[in-house]
């Protein structure tokens, strides 16, 4: 075949036009294409955008380009960044939350470059994204399934670790103990029986406490159907857990105070809600000083109460502040064996927070007292997207 045949050849085939382009580039629902000017307005728009964004291309034409973008990311600049490293490396390539017309948020990846004449002068700038949201809520699921079964063996390891030392040994002891009466009970001085009597009691009423809260802080893992939220005011339960603590408190002369509010509401389980109370309360009340206060007061913080349960009492260290909320075999064991069980209330407290969308942190300083806070959502939440970000409460 000749060169010029060749040639000839080459100029019959078809070259599509700049129409064919756009006719391909508008069928492509799964993906918004559209550009912007060089004042970084929109100024084209597919049918895969409108799909996505529900944005018409006439209601959008001219809308600046940040539009897409959450509030979070307008106010971090994010826009102009992508403008930025796309004029400064030929490509802008991310990955984030965009905001649709409705208000709601989908997640996608998305490229930007620049659109050049052929004067190579930048007259605009492409941007082409897809969502990826369920790719992400499936990777995220994943995620949440392995930490699950993580936080569950840590579980089982701390189990087998209370029954077998923290459960097992004092139950031993008052064993030991019973026997040594029995076989001496004839020749023993009977105050001194009545003191052992006494201690095996206590001891006993320590098991059943611990054992108690090794059943709740179980039930929390392996019992959902226990979890039953609801529309609850906050002050009833506090009067409720006051009213049982009073004598305790009382012994001690600790004044019991409440600042919170009547209407004061907060959307959680009413059984774990007393519990979480009943817990840091009476914690407080073993940990002040006699003649000693403990203040409850609440706070609103955005879609969420901020609790804070304040006494003047001991106080503790940071050592024993950052291992508060840590399950580890080691530090429960000690916790427990000093607290009494406390160990084991303060991860049921933690373990119940969660469980209703709220979490809890201590401030403390020692010989001054202690301040634990907490946090539990208005209302019913509703189902977000994990969006990866850790929120700071002042």
């Amino acid at each position: 075949m000749s060169t010029a045949k060749t040639t000839k050849g080459l100029k019959e085939q078809y070259v599509p036009t700049a129409e064919f382009y756009s006719q391909i580039i508008d069928s492509l629902l799964d993906y918004s294409i559209f550009t912007v000017d060089t004042d970084l307005n929109i100024n084209s728009w597919n049918s895969g955008a409108t799909h996505i964004f529900q944005y018409e291309t006439d209601e959008i034409i001219g809308e600046p380009f940040e539009t897409i973008f959450t509030e979070e990311d307008k106010k971090a600049g994010i826009p102009q960044r992508e403008i930025d490293i796309a004029l400064k490396e030929g490509r802008s390539v991310d990955v984030r939350w965009h905001l649709c017309k409705d208000g709601k948020t989908f997640f996608a990846d998305g490229l930007v470059f620049p659109l050049k004449d052929e004067d190579d002068a930048v007259i605009g700038f492409v941007k082409i994204l897809r969502d990826i949201t369920a790719k992400k809520e499936s990777e995220d699921s994943i995620k949440k399934y392995a930490k699950e079964l993580e936080d569950l063996n840590a579980h089982k390891e701390s189990v087998l670790a209370i029954l077998s030392h923290d459960l097992r040994s004092p139950l031993a002891g008052i064993i030991q103990g019973a026997q040594y009466l029995e076989t001496n009970f004839d020749k023993i001085n009977p105050a001194l029986a009545k003191e052992l009597l006494k201690e095996f009691h206590i001891a006993a009423v320590n098991e059943l406490n611990m054992l108690d809260y090794l059943v709740e802080w179980t039930r929390i893992k392996y019992a959902a159907e226990a979890f039953v939220p609801s529309k609850i005011e906050l002050v009833h339960y506090v009067e409720k857990v006051f009213e049982s603590l009073k004598e305790t408190a009382s012994i001690n002369t600790i004044n019991l105070h409440s600042e919170i509010e009547e209407n004061c509401t907060v959307f959680a389980d009413e059984k774990m809600l007393l519990s979480i109370l009943q817990n840091i309360i009476s914690n407080a009340i073993k940990h002040s000083h006699k003649g000693g206060q403990i203040t409850l007061s609440a706070k609103q913080s955005d879609d969420m109460m901020i609790v804070a349960i304040k006494d003047s009492g001991k106080g503790m260290s940071k050592e024993i502040m950052d291992k508060l909320f840590t399950p580890q075999v080691k530090a429960l064991s000690k916790t427990v064996e000093e607290n009494k069980g406390a160990g084991i209330g303060l991860l049921l407290v933690k373990g119940f927070l969660e469980k209703n969308n709220g979490k809890i942190w201590v401030e403390s300083e020692e010989g001054v007292g202690s301040s634990f806070y907490f946090t539990l959502p208005l209302n019913k939440p509703l189902d977000k997207k994990d969006i990866s970000k850790k929120e700071d409460i002042e």
